[in-house]
């Protein structure tokens, strides 16, 4: 991804609806250029061709979208819960319907396998789908009065206007997931995806327009993300600001919020520990692991960071993990049999290297990979790493990458200890047979998700979200709607007779 003032050669874009590709922001129900006609070019990690360009939009521009989704506002949040969830139950219906060119255009801008694209489209879906039915379940209270004469009710209304900002991992579901319920609960949204994947969510707006989705309630504006990012937190109008990336980021956005104290969820970094136990059943552990660390190529919030192995199966693990890891195939998305696609791009590759030149550096080995891929670009061999120790840069830094540091441990309490030393708190992972502990240490970890004999923990109908420098709120299930809504207690006095 890289700003430009021509348009270069491109890629061919082949999907069979071609309206889903869009090289253009979507304001108020329009289809728009920047003023400046300044744009940026988005390519494929795979191949590092240009696949198009967006709108490089500004400040200016920004403004004029919340303005129209605070228009938008009072005639969509009056509308009745059934309405609005027939309105998402149609958004969900064409993206099904349209599952196949969603995951090649997912495929081509962020490089993930088709397959996983497609179960991305899926998973982004079901959030529609679900919101639009929790929509009709926002109940509020009535509360025992507290004199005679009074009587207590509670109600729950839309915020108002709200500010999404989204990651180039999951270019379609991190969207959905805050859309879906913003739009639900009846607030208006103003979206900026990340630059390096913006054509899945244009394309998702292209849909919002065809399932009926009224101009000013999703806008979709690509650009300068300090420009629009300071904008958005900034802005008045903006009641509420729900962000997924870095914690770095993160705490920018939060103190830039601070001005005019806005609602905010934040999901953030992690550094996800999978801890294996003595009892485990190592083959399912493998298998966990593999689904952790190296979906997306290891590019999650969620993946796995460190393995934490008990010393007594540790080798027996070591070898099986090995083997499963050379299995894995690095190859274009687009490729059949493809389970690893590239990183995003060259920073992600030298992250990588960092990592393991310093692990090696401290003692550490390299058991398989750990090097660039054969095929060039910004592909990395699937990487184990032995030996490794807490005094190593991926024992604290998340590596986003596909390298999976194997650490080990004697005790139940030293495993939970290095699981927590850690200021991140989104997602962790064991396997254990023994239920009393499974109970202990599920209880102990300082994490917002556990993951208990399984590796993939992400679906619509649970609270995803994490504690500490991870983030604040939760996202997906009925706990994600209540981040878009507010509570107003009301009292009726004069009540006698």
């Amino acid at each position: 991804m890289h700003e430009t003032a021509t348009k270069p050669a491109t890629a061919a874009v082949e999907l069979k609806d071609a309206r889903l590709f869009r090289e253009a922001c979507y304001v108020d129900g329009q289809w728009v250029q920047a003023k400046s006609g300044a744009a940026i070019n988005v390519d494929n990690p795979a191949t590092g061709e240009i696949i198009g360009r967006v709108p490089k939009l500004g400040g200016a521009e920004t403004k004029q979208a919340i303005e129209a989704a605070n228009r938008a506002f009072p005639a969509w949040s009056k509308k009745t819960a059934k309405e609005r969830a027939a309105v998402l139950r149609r958004w969900f219906d064409l993206m099904m319907a349209n599952q196949e060119d969603l995951a090649r255009l997912m495929t081509l801008e962020q490089g993930k396998p088709l397959t996983e694209s497609k179960g991305e489209v899926a998973y982004a879906a079901a959030f529609l789908e679900w919101f639009g039915e929790e929509a009709k379940r926002v109940y509020g209270d009535t509360i025992p009065q507290h004199q005679a004469d009074k009587r207590i009710v509670v109600i729950k209304q839309p915020i108002g206007v709200v500010a999404c900002i989204t990651p180039w991992n999951f270019p379609l579901a991190m969207i959905t997931r805050k859309a879906g319920p913003a739009i639900g609960a009846g607030c208006t949204v103003v979206l900026k995806p990340a630059s390096q994947t913006p054509f899945s969510a244009l394309a998702l707006a292209e849909l919002a327009e065809r399932a009926g989705v009224p101009k000013g309630v999703f806008n979709v504006l690509t650009g300068s993300a300090t420009e629009i990012g300071g904008e958005l937190t900034s802005n008045r109008i903006v009641r509420k600001l729900s962000f997924t990336g870095s914690t770095e980021i993160g705490k920018i956005l939060m103190a830039q919020c601070a001005g005019t104290v806005k609602k905010l969820s934040l999901e953030l970094g992690g550094n996800a520990p999978f801890i294996v136990f003595d009892d485990a059943d190592l083959d399912a552990a493998v298998e966990g692991a593999i689904a952790s660390k190296y979906r997306n190529t290891g590019q999650t919030c969620v993946c796995t960071n460190r393995v934490l192995v008990h010393d007594s199966v540790y080798d027996s693990f070591a070898a099986k993990l090995a083997v499963a890891v050379k299995a894995l195939k690095p190859a274009p998305g687009l490729e059949p049999g493809a389970t690893q696609g590239p990183l995003i791009d060259d920073a992600a590759v030298l992250k990588i290297e960092s990592h393991i030149r310093d692990a090696q550096s401290k003692g550490a080995k390299i058991l398989v990979g750990g090097h660039r891929h054969a095929l060039g670009g910004r592909f990395f061999e699937p990487t184990v790493l032995t030996g490794v120790t807490p005094q190593m840069a991926v024992a604290r830094e998340e590596t986003f990458g596909p390298v999976a540091p194997l650490f080990r441990f004697k005790t139940d309490a030293e495993a939970v200890a290095l699981a927590n030393d850690t200021e991140f708190g989104l997602a962790a992972y064991f396997y254990g047979r023994d239920i009393a502990r499974i109970w202990r240490v599920a209880e102990a970890l300082e994490y917002g998700i556990v993951g208990i004999n399984t590796g993939i923990i992400s679906t619509e109908v649970a609270p995803f979200g994490g504690v500490k420098e991870s983030g604040l709120g939760r996202e997906g299930s009925k706990y994600g709607m209540d981040e878009f809504l507010e509570i107003k207690y009301m009292c009726f006095g004069g009540i006698t007779g």
